[in-house]
């Protein structure tokens, strides 16, 4: 069971005052708040043991290494994969699907072939495969979303076939909080000779991920996400197919030898990762995932799941408001509207009494265009977070409801 007050102290921008109230973030599906000590932790490494990595014989060289490769051994716990060299550090999940687009996308899609993705995606696991569709002539094919934001697995079922080479579905959407039936579409992405990447970045935080024990072929994630820092991510890979992937950039640490004669290209997982990569960041990210495993990952959905539902309860209640995005598997996820209000104008309300939420599209434009609409407001919940902030949300929805019809 959480300590949620104890909890809540770890975090230092939850005491931040905000136009003179109290914050009440409620912005966690954009992104999470970070803990002390990984704050520190990044710090830390700056003040302490700041130097390039790899190829260093000198101490300090040789501490952010084994700190760095920990981490990488640390997330390949974490997930369960089978290797730690199937873990490779990116940007976050856009630069992560982006690698597989150019990468697996270039060599292994071509003209004629087939993508498959959900209706509810996110903008980056749809627009770096139009990009694939246009450079090589493969299509891109749409499971639709149903009334209350799921997918129905006949559909799938119809649009999964022996010309699909790779399916790519979020695990839970941003804009609906859906959790998508994703062993159903591995095994359909397998049955019919389909590779399949799973878009982790909504879910990673919320319950438990095993890569082994879902057969996934990749897994993406981002560090903010998990109460890391930006600019972190994660791509996991079956060994197999990133050894037959080809590099997705050229420079220091991806290579074995250099001549003008040729470039022989390393191993993995350092073959993609060219460049200084975000040091700093990575350390600490394996302290957020330290922290959060501390927590307990069932701890954390199991009060999630109850803090979801109080909410869902209580704006329910409200007259005019409509929750786009009903499921009965969901993660911390509320899309509401206020019947003819714009989301935008809620939000600034919400914002004068010091409540974070999220208005717009959220990155999911085919979402808004499937229900005819602009966009939403989205509260998203995370472990600090309490009931008596979604009693706080309702109140100043309900303000500005009385303001603004």
């Amino acid at each position: 069971m959480l300590n949620i007050s104890q909890i809540r102290a770890d975090f230092p921008i939850l005491n931040e005052k905000i136009r003179g109230k109290q914050l009440v973030y409620l912005d966690n599906g954009a992104s999470t708040q970070k803990p002390q000590v990984v704050i520190d932790a990044e710090s830390y490494y700056y003040e302490h043991q700041y130097a390039n990595i790899h190829r260093g014989v000198h101490y300090l060289s040789q501490i952010g290494t084994d700190l760095y490769e920990g981490v990488r051994k640390q997330v390949q716990q974490f997930i369960n994969a089978k290797y730690d060299h199937e873990v490779i550090f990116t940007k976050g999940t856009t630069n992560a699907i982006n690698l597989v687009a150019y990468t697996f996308g270039r060599k292994f899609i071509n003209e004629g072939d087939e993508i498959v993705v959900t209706e509810m995606e996110h903008h980056s696991n749809i627009v770096p495969w139009q990009m694939l569709c246009d450079e090589k002539k493969c299509v891109l094919k749409v499971i639709p979303l149903q009334a209350d934001g799921t997918i129905l697995l006949e559909d799938a079922e119809k649009l999964i076939t022996q010309k699909t080479k790779l399916v790519s579905v979020v695990y839970v959407s941003n804009a609906l909080g859906t959790i998508n039936p994703i062993q159903e579409l591995i095994a359909l992405a397998h049955k019919n000779g389909a590779k399949i990447l799973i878009d982790a970045a909504q879910a990673i935080q919320h319950f438990k991920i095993d890569v082994q024990a879902m057969d996934a072929d990749f897994l993406v994630f981002s560090g903010h996400k998990i109460y890391g820092p930006t600019g972190t991510g994660i791509l996991y890979g079956k060994e197999d197919i990133l050894n037959a992937m080809p590099p997705y950039e050229g420079g220091g640490d991806m290579i074995k030898t250099v001549s003008f004669k040729g470039t022989t290209y390393n191993d993995l997982p350092f073959k993609f990762e060219a460049g200084t990569p975000n040091i700093a960041g990575c350390v600490a990210l394996g302290t957020a995932i330290k922290y959060v495993e501390e927590l307990g990952v069932e701890n954390i959905k199991a009060y999630e799941t109850e803090l979801l539902n109080y909410a869902t309860e209580k704006l329910s209640d409200i007259e005019g408001l409509k929750i786009y995005g009903t499921a009965a598997h969901k993660s911390s996820v509320i899309s509401f509207l206020l019947d003819g209000i714009h989301p935008y104008d809620v939000g600034v309300i919400l914002d004068n009494m010091g409540i974070a939420i999220r208005t717009g599209h959220h990155c999911a434009q085919p979402v808004m265009d499937h229900y005819g609409i602009p966009g939403t407001c989205r509260a998203s919940f995370a472990f600090y977070n309490t009931k008596e902030e979604v009693d706080v949300l309702v109140e100043g929805i309900l303000k500005a409801k009385k303001m603004l019809s």
